[in-house]
């Protein structure tokens, strides 16, 4: 069955039981699933036309993946993905980063491509699904930084303690857990620490205030929110129709997921 054909099977499947009259929740979880069906075929066909290098940003030029662990695929192979970051990224790397902590790193996106834009840190890739574990080294090993790649499982709050002293970066993305993994309380050592953390009040409720509240004695704090994308496309996709293109840069937030970017205190 064709990508198509399981995605018009499962809608066909909601129609015959939809209540009358139709609700506006319902035509929104189709046009939901309708567009995550044409991102994919955009993604598909990013893939059969240039492989699955990335196209630009920060990350151009590393191999990813043909089929994401969660998410949209193609803003990442464009370049795009969370791009509010990067100059935050950039940043941070123009600093000297002795390592390099990503928790919930996934297939290995920022794990990857942080190792490949810093040449000789060492990153710490943590996750808890073995399968995202195992991307994670196939990616790193595909793009020639397994031996700065040290991927691991769960990442508790107290292990931040042996990078203690170091310049450390830290990257959390962990669908809620951020407010589990960032425990001052328990790890005096993130004090000194800049860190990057993707909040998810869809999640758990409060977790930016909680977020905020916890470091804001030790930290400098930005909240970045998701704006517009902006890229200069593969030649091919020139000739997509504007809704294409709109789609192409969607990257499927159920709803808003600020960042906080966190510096340490100077003193």
């Amino acid at each position: 069955m064709s990508l198509a054909e399981r995605y018009g099977a499962r809608i066909a499947e909601w129609v015959r039981d939809w209540p009358r009259p139709v609700e506006a929740s319902h035509l929104l979880r189709v046009l939901r699933f309708l567009a995550q069906w044409r991102s994919r075929m955009l993604a598909n066909t990013y893939v059969a036309r240039q492989g699955t290098r990335i196209w630009s940003g920060l990350f151009e030029g590393m191999d990813y993946v043909a089929e994401a662990a969660e998410g949209a695929l193609i803003p990442r192979l464009l370049g795009v993905y969370e791009a509010e970051l990067q100059p935050h990224l950039r940043a941070f790397l123009a600093e000297g980063p002795e390592v390099i902590v990503d928790v919930g790193c996934a297939e290995g996106y920022y794990a990857v491509g942080l190792a490949r834009a810093a040449p000789g840190v060492v990153v710490h890739a943590h996750d808890i699904d073995p399968r995202a574990r195992e991307a994670c080294a196939v990616l790193a090993a595909r793009n020639g930084v397994a031996d700065r790649v040290k991927v691991g499982g769960e990442f508790r709050p107290t292990d931040f303690e042996a990078f203690a002293g170091r310049r450390t970066l830290v990257i959390v993305d962990a669908e809620g857990a951020e407010l589990d993994v960032l425990q001052p309380e328990l790890s005096p050592a993130l004090a000194g620490m800049s860190l990057v953390v993707e909040t998810h009040d869809v999640y758990r409720p409060g977790a930016l205030a909680t977020m905020i509240a916890r470091f804001e004695p030790t930290h400098e704090i930005t909240v970045v929110r998701q704006g517009s994308r902006v890229v200069d496309p593969p030649p091919w996709m020139d000739g997509l129709n504007e809704l294409d293109r709109l789609l192409a840069l969607w990257e499927w937030r159920i709803q808003p997921t600020p960042w906080l970017v966190m510096r340490p205190r100077a003193g």
